[in-house]
């Protein structure tokens, strides 16, 4: 309630723009809203010490005022443990609240952590099963893989509210950053390692996404459309992909990372079923050894010049110095 009260209270002075929407402050997914509740609870409290002093310094230069031959004078003043025990005892409780609170909600709201509710007052019923997006950031554009579905778009992502959806993400050369501002918080992109992000959309819609990380001449039109649905109208939506969609094998792919700027939507009816493992271990073209292969092979062999557990100066370089290694797959939050 007291969220809620807040949030209208920001949102009253915008009544003006008319239809202009702040996803940051009213988003639609729950993942965003309750970030947004972190946000603006955290801004509150700030604003208790912030407010006092704005209207202190008003209040002091005027009844201080050169002019002012009332104000009390006291050349003999220097200390007063009340006035000590406000400016210190203030805002530290501040910054324990704000830092507990932002402690929490992180760690509440951590994108790899599985959701545990839909909306509030809605846990996940037993037994769902997320949707599954694969995501891949090109130059300059995105590619999702619906597994479940066998389908792939490029610019375009559909989801039916109230489901959890559970992104898979990495890149095919540049570091970008996925952001849909009504669904959740943005993650990074980054080529050979992955990241996660679990989030849901709650009200049907056209939402905006992009990338939040420049990345390029093209990073201005790095964007594509969310699409909120009904199961029903997100079932309709796959049958379209499915039935006007092309085949995106490694031929494909290869012309498809060439870069592009403001590239058009576009519908794949089938992919290769480990495209999206092989992108993200670098590793799609034929005759290219994967990243885990690497690893495997390296774990098992000692580095040259290395005898005895030791290495000796001037050691050669490494056998496979030069190939990319998969690093541990980590969040941006």
């Amino acid at each position: 309630m007291i969220v809620r009260r807040l949030r209208g209270l920001l949102l009253s002075p915008l009544a003006l723009l008319g239809g202009c929407h702040l996803a940051l402050l009213d988003p639609s997914g729950d993942v965003a809203r309750q970030q947004s509740d972190v946000m603006i609870v955290t801004t509150a409290i700030t604003l208790l010490i912030v407010v006092p002093v704005l209207v202190a310094i008003g209040v002091v230069a005027w009844r201080y005022r050169a002019s002012n031959k009332q104000a009390r004078y006291d050349a003999e003043w220097d200390h007063s443990p009340q006035l000590e025990l406000v400016v210190w005892a203030g805002p530290l409780l501040i910054i324990i609240a704000v830092g507990a609170i932002s402690w929490i909600g992180t760690h509440q709201l951590d994108p790899y952590r599985p959701l545990d509710r839909v909306a509030k007052g809605q846990p996940v019923a037993a037994g769902t099963t997320p949707l599954e997006v694969d995501v891949v950031s090109l130059r300059w554009k995105w590619l999702f893989f619906y597994p479940q579905y066998g389908v792939a778009t490029v610019n375009q992502l559909a989801a039916p509210v109230d489901v959890p959806i559970r992104f898979k993400m990495t890149s095919d050369a540049m570091m970008d950053a996925f952001s849909v501002p009504e669904l959740a918080g943005m993650v990074y992109t980054m080529p050979g390692m992955q990241t996660v992000l679990h989030a849901v959309i709650n009200k049907p819609g056209q939402y905006r996404g992009f990338s939040a990380n420049y990345s390029g001449a093209g990073f201005t039109d790095m964007r594509f459309s969310f699409e909120g649905m009904s199961q029903r109208d997100f079932d309709d939506w796959i049958a379209r992909v499915r039935a006007g969609g092309g085949e995106l094998d490694s031929k494909a792919y290869d012309q498809l990372r060439q870069p592009q700027r403001d590239a058009p939507v576009r519908h794949y009816a089938h992919f290769e079923p480990d495209l999206y493992t092989r992108i993200l271990d670098r590793c799609i073209d034929p005759g290219e050894t994967c990243m885990t292969q690497i690893m495997s092979s390296d774990a098992g062999k000692p580095m040259p010049g290395m005898h005895d557990g030791s290495v000796h100066a001037g050691a050669g370089p490494l056998a496979d110095a030069g190939k990319p290694v998969r690093a541990q797959a980590v969040a941006a939050h």
